[in-house]
C-alpha cells in the first residue's frame, strides 16, 4: 500500500507543480469572465451590429402591399418595380431585397425573397410571421369577421413548470436543466478524454524510456498502474476544484461590473435558483471518479500494449466509441427526451452512463435507477482495472512486437 502511496504522490505533485497546470488554473476562469463580459457586451449593443435591411415589396396579389410594418433593423417598401429591375437594384446593395409575392401565394414555395447575399435567418422569419399575420387577417375580413374583436381576445399564453415533491411543489425551469445539463454532459466526455489520454501517454513514456523496467524491479504493474491512475485522477480533481471557486468569483466580477439592473438580476437569481447545483455536483464528482477510472484503466492497457502513440489509434477507437456515441446523442436527442428508454439504458451501462446521466440528473432521475447505475458504475471500473491489469502486467515489458487485439486477449489469460 505504500509502494502505491508513493506513486500517487509522484503522478500528483509531478503534474501540479508544471507551469502549464498552474497557469491554465487560472486560465479557464479567466476566459469564463471575458467570455461572460463579452456575450454581455454584445447583447447590450445587439441594435448596432445589424445593418437595417430595406425590403422592396412586390405584391402581385394585392393582399399584403401597404400592410407590412417597421421592425428593429427592417424597413418595409411598398415598390411597383418590375422583378428584373428590382433584382438589378439588389446587386448594387447587399442590404436591399426584394420580396415577391404572386397572386396564388399559398401555393407551395410560391413566395420568394431575393439578394445579393443569403438573406439572414431573423429577416426570412420575421416576413414569414408578418405575412402569415396578414393572411389570416385578410381571411377573417372576407369572412366576415370582426378583426378588432378577434385581437381584443387575443392572449399571450405561457406556462410554469412545477416539479411535484414529497416535500411540496417546486418550481423549475426547462431551458436551465436542459443548459446545465449539457453543460455537464460536455465537461464530463471532455475530461475523460483529457485525463485518460493522460495515463495512456505517461504509460507510453516510461515504456519507450525504458525506465518502466526499473520501477517493475520493485514495484508490481497492477500497483504501478493503480497509482498512476489515482495519481492523475487527483489532479483532474484539484483542477476541477479550483475552476469551480475562481469561476463563481469570476461570474460574481462580471455582474458587478456589468451592473445589470435590478429586474434582471433577480430574475437570473430566480432562475438559477430552481436549480440543485449542490446534488448535481455531488453526482458530477461520482461520475468523473467512476467514468475516469473505468476509462484510464483501459487507456493504461492500451498504453502498454504498444511502443508509441501512433500505433494506439486501432485500439482507441472502440475504447472510446461508446463515450462518443453517447455523447453525440445527449447534446442532440436525449435532452429532449431525458426519461425516454434510450436515455436510461444509456445512464445504466457503465461505458455510457457518466456522460447519459448528466444529461437526466437536472430533470430528476428515480431513486432506483440513480442507485443502479451507481452500482453498475462501481462494479464496472473493478471489472475494467481487473482486465486492463493483466493486460498491462504483460504489455509493459514487450517490446518491438505488432499487437492486435487476439494478442491481447492472450495475454489476459497469462499466468502469473
Amino acid at each position: 500500500m505504500n509502494k502505491v502511496l508513493l506513486i500517487i504522490q509522484r503522478e500528483y505533485f509531478t503534474r501540479v507543480r508544471k507551469k502549464s497546470f498552474i497557469i491554465m488554473i487560472f486560465v479557464v476562469p479567466a476566459l469564463i469572465l471575458v467570455m461572460t463580459l463579452v456575450i454581455a457586451l454584445v447583447a447590450m449593443n445587439s441594435n448596432q451590429l445589424t445593418e437595417q435591411q430595406i425590403v422592396k415589396v412586390l405584391d402581385e396579389s394585392g393582399v399584403f402591399a401597404g400592410k407590412f410594418h417597421d421592425v428593429k433593423n427592417i424597413k418595409f417598401e411598398s415598390s411597383t418595380q418590375s422583378l428584373t429591375a428590382a433584382k438589378e437594384d439588389c446587386k448594387k446593395n447587399e442590404n436591399l431585397s426584394a420580396l415577391q409575392i404572386p397572386a396564388e401565394y399559398n401555393k407551395k414555395d410560391a413566395v420568394n425573397i431575393y439578394a445579393k447575399k443569403k438573406p439572414e435567418f431573423a429577416l426570412t422569419i420575421e416576413i414569414e410571421k408578418q405575412m402569415n399575420d396578414i393572411a389570416i387577417s385578410n381571411g377573417m375580413l372576407k369572412n366576415h369577421i370582426d378583426t378588432a374583436v378577434v385581437h381584443s381576445i387575443k392572449s399571450d399564453i405561457s406556462l410554469n413548470s412545477i416539479e411535484i415533491t414529497d416535500a411540496g411543489d417546486k418550481k423549475s425551469n426547462i431551458v436551465a436543466n436542459i443548459g446545465v445539463g449539457i453543460a455537464c454532459a460536455i465537461f464530463i466526455y471532455i475530461s475523460l478524454l483529457i485525463y485518460g489520454s493522460q495515463v495512456m501517454r505517461g504509460v507510453i513514456e516510461e515504456k519507450t524510456s525504458r525506465i518502466i523496467e526499473v520501477i517493475i524491479s520493485s514495484v508490481k504493474p497492477f500497483q504501478l498502474m493503480l497509482g498512476k491512475i489515482i495519481g492523475v485522477g487527483l489532479v483532474g480533481l484539484t483542477q476541477f476544484f479550483a475552476w469551480i471557486i475562481l469561476s463563481v468569483i469570476a461570474t460574481k466580477i462580471a455582474g458587478a461590473a456589468l451592473s445589470a439592473p435590478k429586474g434582471t438580476m433577480l430574475n437570473i437569481i430566480s432562475v438559477l435558483s430552481t436549480i440543485p447545483f449542490g446534488h448535481i455536483m455531488g453526482l458530477f464528482i461520482f461520475y468523473f471518479l467512476t467514468g475516469y477510472l473505468l476509462y484510464s484503466a483501459l487507456f493504461a492497457a492500451v498504453g502498454s500494449a504498444v511502443d508509441s502513440e501512433t500505433e494506439t489509434q486501432q485500439f482507441m477507437f472502440p475504447v472510446t466509441m461508446p463515450l462518443l456515441f453517447t455523447y453525440i446523442l445527449s447534446v442532440s436527442i436525449l435532452f429532449q427526451a431525458p426519461n425516454s428508454a434510450l436515455a436510461v439504458w444509456l445512464s445504466i451501462i457503465p461505458l455510457t452512463a457518466p456522460v447519459a446521466m448528466m444529461i437526466r440528473i437536472p430533470f430528476g432521475v428515480p431513486g432506483w435507477q440513480l442507485a443502479l447505475s451507481m452500482s453498475l458504475m462501481i462494479l464496472g471500473f473493478l471489472f475494467t482495472t481487473y482486465v486492463a491489469a493483466r493486460i498491462y502486467r504483460v504489455g509493459i515489458l514487450m517490446y518491438g512486437k505488432k499487437t492486435s487485439f487476439k494478442e491481447l486477449s492472450k495475454w489476459f489469460f497469462y499466468k502469473e
